[in-house]
């Protein structure tokens, strides 16, 4: 029996309440009786006593939800019990005490709570000092009552105070496990962006040379049967170098530690770190190896070079040669052009890279099928553009023909602008307004 009450207790804020203002009637009743003897009012009947305990300890049940309701009636109760001459001593003021408390905890101003905890001292000290007993010290009468005031005030605050620190430190400990879980999705999601740029670049260059050598060779085996030797050269050339940089790529899947880390990557021809590249990446040093294989599969490559060429950061670099190496691939894929040339211009503090095709009649070897549907080709290269803080248009010539044209920063001006993008980076898998080609 007495277990499930003290369960039901626990449980129940209002029985809290009441067992509370039980405990403190049975203290605050017998303490306010006390009267001094040199009190300049006549002795109050004991009943007073108990009514202004009473009324004290009742108006507790109100403190949670009507604190400033609670704190006046226990004002007024202990303010009358000193106008009788009784004696305020801490049984008698304990009821006072738990609404200043109670009422401290819950106001949220700090002057509120300060103005209210001083008028209420200010009171007691002055009814101590016009009703109280002669005989009483001078310092008991105002040091006491304000004393027992002003403590259970400064506990209410500290414990507020207390409360709201640990509830931030709770909210920040939750805030930091949310971005903690985002960040770590952002990576995945960026990570798996970037392997299927990659995959796309290596996959569609060396495949849509193939397609382009296998169907030369088709045609060059009825008429030309002593260039055969020369492209299936080049066809096992470009399968061969489709296979080492497949292997290089997948591996990256393979790598320990890649998953939710931003650009980890041990493999032959791909980046290393997000914006950097491996020693074997390849870059601008290798576009002639690359125009060659061109060539091969019957597109007429032209490169000019204007400005004095300057040093590219690793992920320029990297950037540069795959947009050339995309660009060139549509080309043979989606183009009926013969020719195309690359020019690179170099300023003071970009490279302007332009890949355009002559838009001319139909070779000699059949094109390839036309994609159903818009691919990821433009989409990749101004992804890869916009990563190393430069930019990309691509779209038809006036004069006819497709034109494909980046700017990419160079030196200080790419570091400032890499960190910059690194630092607000768009949300991954956004696709650009204008269809891939």
């Amino acid at each position: 029996m007495i277990a499930n009450w003290q369960r039901h207790v626990r449980s129940s804020p209002r029985a809290q309440d009441t067992a509370s203002a039980l405990l403190l009637f049975a203290v605050s009743f017998p303490g306010s009786l006390y009267v001094g003897a040199g009190s300049p009012s006549p002795a109050a009947p004991w009943w007073t006593a108990a009514l202004l305990s009473c009324v004290s300890c009742t108006a507790l049940l109100f403190h949670r939800d009507h604190p400033r309701t609670a704190l006046a009636l226990t004002t007024a109760a202990a303010v009358a019990s000193a106008a009788q001459g009784r004696l305020l001593t801490v049984l008698s003021l304990g009821p006072l005490m738990v609404a200043l408390y109670s009422f401290a905890l819950r106001t949220e101003h700090n002057a509120l709570r300060r103005s209210y905890a001083l008028g209420v001292a200010a009171l007691l000290m002055t009814t101590e000092l016009i009703a109280g007993p002669a005989d009483r010290p001078l310092d008991l009468k105002t040091v006491g009552p304000a004393a027992w005031v002003l403590m259970p005030t400064a506990l209410g605050s500290a414990v507020r105070l207390r409360r709201a620190y640990l509830d931030a430190v709770r909210a920040r400990a939750e805030h930091a496990e949310r971005t903690r879980e985002e960040e770590a999705r952002r990576r995945v999601a960026e990570e798996r962006l970037r392997i299927a740029r990659e995959l796309h670049d290596v996959t569609a260059q060396h495949l849509a040379l193939a397609n382009a050598q296998a169907g030369t060779l088709a045609h060059l085996l009825r008429g030309q049967p002593d260039q055969v030797h020369k492209i299936l050269a080049g066809l096992a050339t470009t399968t061969s170098a489709a296979l080492r940089e497949l292997k290089a790529t997948v591996g990256l899947l393979r790598h320990e530690g890649t998953e939710g880390t931003e650009g980890t990557v041990n493999t032959e021809g791909t980046e290393t770190t997000e914006g950097a590249s491996s020693p074997t990446a390849p870059g601008l040093a290798r576009l002639a190896g690359l125009t060659a294989s061109f060539r091969s599969a019957g597109l007429d490559v032209t490169v000019s070079t204007e400005g004095e060429p300057r040093q590219l950061t690793p992920a320029a670099d990297l950037t540069a040669f795959r947009i050339v190496q995309e660009a060139l691939t549509n080309v043979t894929k989606h183009a009926a052009a013969k020719s195309a040339r690359v020019r690179l211009t170099y300023s003071h503090d970009r490279l302007t890279l332009t890949v355009a095709d002559d838009g001319g009649t139909v070779r000699s070897a059949p094109p390839t099928p036309p994609i159903p549907c818009g691919g990821f080709g433009l989409i990749g290269m101004r992804e890869r553009a916009q990563s190393v803080g430069g930019r990309l248009r691509a779209g038809p010539r006036s004069g006819g023909g497709f034109e494909v044209r980046a700017e990419l920063p160079l030196g200080e001006t790419a570091l400032a602008i890499h960190e910059t993008a690194s630092a607000i980076r768009p949300c991954p898998g956004a696709k650009p307004p204008s269809p891939g080609r």
